[in-house]
């Protein structure tokens, strides 16, 4: 399945390609489409099945043979955090993801590093686990989720006034959490508990290029309860 975005663009060049390999429903895919329609870079999509991976997919990614990958003019670059560096370091047009400042870019890395390694983790144990080690996973995560909403408290975004590199990593929290607990029965997330963060998530509703990235709900929601009655199934 093959699919072409156009934006308007002042700040690349005719001659030059761009192609996201993705999966529509991976935070981490979602995360490289909000930066390039961010930076307003056009760029074809190419969606994988990840239960049967393209060869293309392979070729451009033979170490992890995941996704996402950026091919850029034949170049290819995997690793989502990896990938929105390259991204803000080609294309210096606004919005600039990462400061300038040493200090404020190290600590960009550590909350990005802190989400894909912490809190996205410890949300697939709370996916695919059940009693006792599910409760301890969301305890885990619930405390996790804490430490972001106190980096975010009285900013506007993570990296300051704008939207940024965290941002943009943190993103899933705007669409694709909300649904994976809706799918899962469970309450971990909400505004009462994280006021914080849900101030941060109606800002970025606010722009129209984290709405372009939303993942339908309904899709979503089946694609998850799928993926659940599958474990349960190969549990038995």
């Amino acid at each position: 399945m093959k699919w072409r975005t156009i934006l308007s663009s002042k700040t690349m060049g005719d001659d030059e390609e761009v192609k996201v390999f993705g999966m529509w429903a991976s935070p981490y895919s979602r995360r490289v489409e909000l930066a390039l329609k961010l930076k307003g870079i056009p760029y074809e999509y190419i969606e994988e099945d990840l239960s049967n991976k393209s060869a293309l997919l392979i070729q451009h990614n033979p170490v992890h043979q995941k996704i996402p990958v950026l091919v850029h003019n034949g170049k290819s670059i995997p690793e989502s955090l990896v990938i929105l560096e390259y991204i803000d370091e080609t294309w210096r047009n606004n919005p600039i993801l990462l400061s300038q400042d040493p200090y404020d870019r190290a600590m960009a890395r550590f909350w990005a590093k802190f989400i894909d390694e912490k809190i996205l983790s410890t949300t697939r144990k709370v996916s695919f686990t059940t009693g006792k080690e599910q409760e301890h996973a969301i305890e885990e995560v619930t405390e996790q989720l804490k430490l972001l909403e106190n980096e975010v408290k009285g900013k506007a975004y993570f990296g300051g006034e704008g939207i940024g590199y965290v941002d943009i990593v943190a993103n899933f929290l705007v669409f694709w959490f909300g649904n994976l607990q809706e799918a899962l029965g469970i309450n971990i997330f909400s505004q009462h508990k994280f006021p914080f963060i849900f101030e941060w998530i109606q800002k970025q509703l606010k722009i129209d290029m984290v709405d372009e990235c939303r993942i339908p709900k309904d899709k979503h929601l089946t694609y998850i309860q799928t993926r659940l009655a599958a474990f349960k199934s190969a549990s038995k």
